[in-house]
């Protein structure tokens, strides 16, 4: 059996629940929107953050969820349909998943218009059912998400990033929906218990390490095979590559930061630069650090009581770490 469906075996009656309430929560009186919808509903991806959102309440509340656990997950998956648009148009990028995305089949005015509009079904979706509490966690990481974007994108000009502020970029940018996930699943069954701030750090730490992951994937390994370097090639500041140039000699960090600002479309520099990361430990580093998150991820799970539930969201770090994309 694959992970992701070992993962999801405990919660597989809620998820089937989750897709259809899911479905309806999208629905419009624009058939446009509802074509586009159909489009986007009928190439998900593995559901990750629902998923945590479900294994979360059930594992905090002896394996029961309620209407508002649904309306959690409901609400992430919208809220995160609506980030995944969004992207796209942003890095002009025309495949999603292996598919068209949105922008490359309707365009960018329309794809922009549809991410807006998921972003607002999510938040009338708490609005309606006076889950206020949900609307305020779902609110800071959309606010969280776009100031690590631009931090990162300002850090990005100026090549010079320290980790502390590495750190702070993939906590907001990418930890945080994760953080928001494993909250929202903990505040829909048990609101203004300690177990709803445990929950966010436990998410927050898991998307620590899955973000360090996605850096090393673009150094290549043996799974995926030849590096990308496309990190390099957009100037994104990543682990291996902070960690060497604040580890290397003045004339080799001269070389790398002219490489990355002024060679990062010559194929040959770039794979210059991936080997110098590689000889220089900068992918052992990352390596160490991405699995520092997921301890400190894994002890927050030694206070609940052992479940299903509980044993399926150690799975769920294990595959953080070990996926193969």
């Amino acid at each position: 059996m694959k992970v992701v469906e070992q993962i999801k075996q405990p919660i597989a009656f809620e998820m089937e629940l989750f897709e259809q309430k899911f479905r309806l929560s999208m629905s419009s009186k624009v058939p446009l929107l509802n074509s586009i919808t159909h489009y986007i509903v009928n190439r998900k991806g593995k559901q990750m953050r629902p998923m945590f959102v479900l294994l979360v309440a059930k594992m905090i509340n002896n394996g029961e969820v309620s209407e508002r656990t649904y309306r959690g997950a409901s609400v992430i998956e919208l809220i995160h349909t609506a980030t995944l648009v969004h992207d796209d148009v942003v890095d002009d990028s025309n495949i999603r998943r292996g598919f068209f995305s949105i922008n490359a089949l309707w365009k960018n005015k329309i794809a922009v218009l549809i991410g807006d509009f998921f972003l607002s079904k999510g938040l009338l979706l708490c609005i309606d059912n006076n889950d206020f509490d949900l609307l305020k966690i779902i609110s800071v990481a959309v606010r969280e998400m776009s100031e690590g974007e631009l931090l990162q994108i300002e850090k990005a000009r100026r090549l010079d990033i320290t980790e502390d502020v590495y750190y702070e970029i993939i906590r907001q940018k990418t930890a945080t929906l994760i953080a928001a996930c494993c909250s929202l699943g903990a505040a829909s069954v048990k609101p203004n218990s300690d177990d709803v701030e445990k929950m966010r750090k436990f998410g927050e730490l898991i998307g620590m390490a899955f973000q360090i992951k996605d850096d090393l994937f673009d150094y290549g390994s043996k799974a995926i095979g030849k590096p990308t370097g496309i990190d390099i090639k957009e100037q994104k500041m990543t682990l291996p590559l902070i960690y060497v140039l604040n580890n290397c000699s003045a004339k080799d960090k001269a070389w790398i930061i002219n490489s990355v600002k002024n060679h990062n479309k010559d194929k040959k520099r770039v794979n210059e630069v991936i080997q110098f990361v590689k000889d220089n430990d900068g992918l052992d580093y990352a390596v160490k650090r991405m699995y520092h998150f997921k301890n400190e991820a894994l002890s927050m799970l030694e206070d609940f009581e052992d479940s299903s539930y509980k044993d399926a969201l150690k799975l769920m770090v294990d595959y953080v770490i070990d996926r193969k994309k």
